[in-house]
């Protein structure tokens, strides 16, 4: 061992030279020698303690620049998303509005041909009526021939006899026949014109048809785009609520209730919905109206459950959930500068602002789903008790107060009275801030 540490001075001594450090007192002097060893291990050490100071520094600053680029993305991202929902909106209210239209077209369109059709009856049974008349005039022609002594006409010559012996007998149904047949002629163009004019209203009901055939292909072809884009925007907002231990549904019950207010001089004081099924299209509507309802209440449940930090800018966690010296630390340490501004992680009210031992000055919020944020050892209390916070709100200021061995943020989260740990609340926020 001696001999090793003896070839190892001597291969260093090139680079390191033994050094002697004089030490005079007042009334002996001291020296101390640094081998080439000794000197060699302490700039090791010293190199090693500078690289890790390097590598944190650039660690930190690398998750700090990269945090905040992630949600200056995800809030484009959400801009963006809101604005296609807006513009998908637009596209199924204009659709709809199209529908309705078409769908009046067709029903005057059916009233025309309706009464069409019955004019068309009316002028048959008026042609039939008609020609019963001439026959019986023939037939009086006929009898009126053979009365006279006249030889019998046959019926394809009774329009030889129209006009041929004006003064007598004959010339009052010669007038008659000639009556009835411009009669006919006259049903007859009116027939005509009528088949005319149902032909048109048959083209113009079948291009309605077509029209509302396309309008109902562009209307599930949005609609489509609408249920796609309510499911994909609830998938991350489910995980949210089931990472943190709470039910969609039962998240979902607890907003409605609380933003379900109506009012007015005509709203009855209680109504039970009789509202029928309708078509398929309004089903379908009402189905995607409740999951754009749905999405608006999750987003209302997110600013109620604790998912964000409650220090912004530069911190350092110096202590996380857990046993830490022979006990359990509850909640999660945050140090800042002195003063940095504390803000509240959700919506609440301020169950307690003021001193609590150890806690020194702390401040209490409850929120809602049974859950509880505490912030302890502030500098100072900005809210006071019964106080309602929104997310976001300066509450207070970081300092030393209670037991505590410098600046920082104590920071719990409880669920029904019990400690959980706040990072499970901060990590389940990734997916959607």
């Amino acid at each position: 061992m001696l001999r090793s540490m003896n070839w190892m001075n001597s291969r260093l001594e090139r680079t390191f030279p033994k050094l002697r450090i004089f030490l005079r007192f007042d009334s002996h002097t001291r020296f101390i020698s640094l081998s080439p060893l000794t000197q060699a291990a302490g700039w090791t050490g010293c190199a090693l303690l500078a690289g890790w100071t390097v590598i944190a520094s650039a660690v930190a600053l690398t998750n700090t620049i990269t945090s905040g680029n992630l949600r200056d993305q995800i809030a484009r991202d959400r801009q963006i998303y809101e604005e296609g929902i807006g513009a998908l909106r637009g596209e199924r209210d204009l659709s709809l509005a199209e529908a309705r239209e078409a769908q009046e077209r067709l029903n005057v369109a059916w009233e025309r041909i309706s009464a069409i059709h019955s004019a068309f009856l009316e002028s048959e049974d008026r042609r039939r009526e008609l020609e019963k008349g001439m026959e019986t005039m023939q037939a009086a022609l006929r009898h009126t021939a053979n009365w006279s002594g006249s030889p019998p006409v046959p019926a394809t010559e009774v329009d030889a006899f129209r006009g041929a012996a004006v003064g007598d007998s004959w010339a009052l149904d010669a007038e008659a026949v000639s009556f009835l047949a411009s009669a006919l002629k006259h049903v007859a163009d009116d027939r005509d014109a009528l088949n005319v004019e149902a032909a048109e209203a048959r083209r113009a009901a079948d291009t309605a048809r077509h029209d509302i055939r396309l309008l109902q292909q562009k209307n599930d072809r949005i609609f489509s785009r609408l249920e796609e884009a309510i499911t994909i925007s609830m998938e991350p907002l489910d995980s949210v609520f089931g990472a943190v231990g709470l039910s969609s549904e039962s998240v979902l019950d607890t907003v409605r209730q609380g933003y379900s207010g109506q009012g007015g001089p005509l709203t009855p004081t209680g109504f039970a919905d009789h509202t029928p099924l309708g078509d398929p299209e309004t089903v379908r509507s009402l189905g995607i109206l409740a999951g754009l309802d749905d999405l608006n209440l999750s987003r209302l449940a997110l600013v109620k459950i604790p998912l964000s930090m409650p220090v912004k800018g530069n911190y350092r966690v110096t202590s996380r959930f857990g046993p830490r010296w022979g006990r359990m630390h509850k909640g999660l340490d945050l140090a800042a500068e002195y003063g940095t501004p504390i803000l509240a992680t959700a919506d609440g009210i301020v169950t307690f602002a003021g001193w609590l031992g150890d806690y020194g000055r702390i401040v209490k919020i409850r929120h809602e789903f049974g859950l509880e944020t505490y912030y302890a050892h502030l500098a100072k209390i900005r809210v006071n008790k019964g106080q309602r916070v929104s997310h976001g709100d300066r509450i207070g200021d970081m300092g030393t107060s209670g037991r505590s061995t410098g600046t920082h943020l104590h920071y719990e989260v409880r669920a029904n009275g019990k400690a959980i740990n706040p990072m499970i609340y901060i990590k389940a926020s990734n997916n959607v801030f």
